[in-house]
């Protein structure tokens, strides 16, 4: 059983930057898409960033020049770098991991929050 764990998370004024990291449990060997979601209050969880094994990534258009994601070398973690944070910004991040069956895994959530 695959456990993602995230940090990274904290407080940060508008304009700052963050890095998130979400490392696995174990040696992922293949998978389908690994990234990030977010969650507000009374909102649905929306797609922030993933990343497909053949390296090709998906960005949320409101992050889009602002955010990167990347994968780590060994293959058990990824990243998301958020620049030029928003309040807007402000949320409970979720690492996604879908394997190569098609499993799909979820991090606890670490909070992000952008003040003005």
């Amino acid at each position: 059983q695959v456990q993602l764990e995230e940090s990274g998370g904290g407080l940060v004024q508008a304009g700052g930057s963050l890095t998130l990291s979400c490392t696995s449990s174990a040696y992922i060997f293949s998978f389908n898409a690994w990234g990030w979601y977010r969650q507000t209050p009374g909102k649905q969880r929306e797609l922030v960033a993933t990343i497909a094994r053949g390296g090709s990534t998906n960005f949320l258009d409101s992050v889009k020049g602002r955010f990167t994601i990347s994968k780590g070398s060994a293959r058990k973690s990824v990243s998301l770098q958020m620049n030029s944070l928003k309040p807007e910004d402000t949320a409970v991040y979720y690492c996604y991991l879908k394997d190569w069956r098609g499993s799909e895994y979820w991090g606890q959530g670490t909070q992000v929050t952008v003040s003005s």
